[in-house]
């Protein structure tokens, strides 16, 4: 473990200074939400009769956060079409490097489909800010969309986050099949027992996203701390599934750890690989609700910067064989593997919604993009939204989940001493 070289107080001093200063402006991040300009479409009157059920035997409720930044709009309107169905909620979000065009424009895009307007699920966030994934400002937005989403609704389940560089590897009917039967008190986050993740966390960094308009590399310190002897700290993968109560309990801190933590990863580079994984497992309420999968088909390089390794056409057999519902991270809108995935997973056009119980008119519809058919509706009549016919993935995953959770609760390697 690196020590720090000088013990002067004069240094300590200016550390403390610091790292309390970037705390207090990432806590500002968070409690700015109430003050995000943010735009819900749909009347909520009209929807008595398409509100969603909830209880023994229905299908849960996701809360999707999807963010992106400049020029990602089009792949973030792909993914929740590829996503959608009307018990969920959707937050949309671009960070700053996009402009307020492009948000207006997303949003816009969003309310000219009356499915969106009418069941009111989709929302796109009006003002955003500087967000670098390296750094306490990704931490800061993700608890930010946590927040905005528990205000905008009280009947969601599980929060998901994705980027516009992830893509479904199975329909939404699938997936809320797979959770249906499963305790509403299970979180999926994926830890690594690798040693590598806590090489930089005696590392001090300044993230300057936090408090500039525009995205900055991170500014590390020349100097090490010690890390911390008052809790363990736990790392793995930064997509997670999340309940709601987990989620609320994050965001309010009623017992101050989650506060507490914050603020020492405030100066960590990479917190969003140990946050939720140090809450759960520093928390006898929620430790055993712990699945150690984050439903996710990722490569990670081996080089030493550790990225994932971008997905294509190659890695389709071993991304369906894998099982999960998620995939990461793909390169561009039109991308061959995505058009795949389309035609032979979600039975979709890259415009068109995925067919369902829902709504069942749509089959393989033309694309809403294609001039040709632009005034064709994503899904002309519904059904309902409370019943969902899942196909063989669905079954597979609803048979290995339970076992996952199951295991999970009484298997607690993973909050061991990594």
């Amino acid at each position: 473990m690196r020590t720090p070289n000088s013990s002067s107080w004069c240094f300590g001093y200016r550390l403390w200074i610091l790292a309390l200063s970037v705390t207090l402006v990432l806590l500002g991040a968070i409690s700015r939400s109430s003050h995000n300009v943010f735009s819900g479409y749909g009347n909520k009157n009209q929807l008595s009769m398409r509100a969603p059920l909830k209880g023994n035997g229905n299908p849960p409720i996701f809360a999707y956060w999807i963010c992106g930044t400049k020029g990602e709009s089009e792949k973030i309107l792909r993914l929740l079409k590829a996503i959608y169905h009307p018990r969920n909620h959707y937050l949309l979000q671009l960070d700053s490097g996009s402009s307020d065009y492009d948000r207006g424009q997303l949003a816009l895009s969003i309310q000219s489909e009356r499915v969106f307007q009418s069941f009111g699920n989709v929302y796109v966030v009006g003002k955003s800010s500087a967000l670098n994934q390296m750094g306490s400002s990704a931490l800061a937005a993700t608890l930010n969309a946590a927040a905005l989403l528990l205000k905008l609704s009280a009947d969601w389940d599980w929060f998901i986050t994705l980027s516009a560089s992830d893509y479904p590897l199975m329909n939404q009917d699938d997936l809320l099949h797979a959770f249906t039967s499963l305790p509403r008190n299970t979180n999926f986050i994926h830890f690594t027992n690798k040693t590598g993740w806590k090489e930089h966390m005696d590392r001090i960094v300044d993230d300057p996203s936090l408090y500039l308009q525009h995205v900055a590399p991170l500014l590390y310190i020349v100097e090490n701390r010690t890390m911390p002897d008052a809790f363990k700290i736990f790392g793995g993968s930064p997509w997670t599934i999340l309940t709601r109560d987990f989620i609320d309990y994050c965001v309010k801190g009623w017992d101050n750890f989650p506060r507490k933590l914050l603020m020492y990863l405030s100066n960590v580079p990479f917190p969003l690989e140990s946050y939720f994984h140090t809450i759960i497992c520093s928390s006898p309420e929620f430790q055993n609700s712990l699945v150690n999968n984050d439903l996710r088909y990722i490569i990670w390089d081996t080089n030493a910067l550790g990225e994932a390794q971008v997905l294509n056409v190659s890695h389709y057999d071993q991304m369906l064989a894998s099982g999960a519902a998620f995939a990461r991270p793909f390169r561009a809108d039109g991308d061959p593997v995505l058009n795949k995935i389309d035609e032979s997973v979600l039975n979709r056009t890259s415009g068109g919604l995925v067919p369902g119980e829902w709504c069942p008119g749509i089959g393989r519809s033309k694309s809403l993009e294609n001039p040709a058919a632009g005034q064709e509706e994503l899904c002309p009549s519904w059904g309902n939204i409370n019943h969902v016919t899942p196909g063989p993935r669905g079954v597979s995953l609803r048979e290995f989940l339970p076992k996952l959770a199951v295991e999970g609760r009484f298997k607690n390697s993973h909050c061991q001493e990594q």
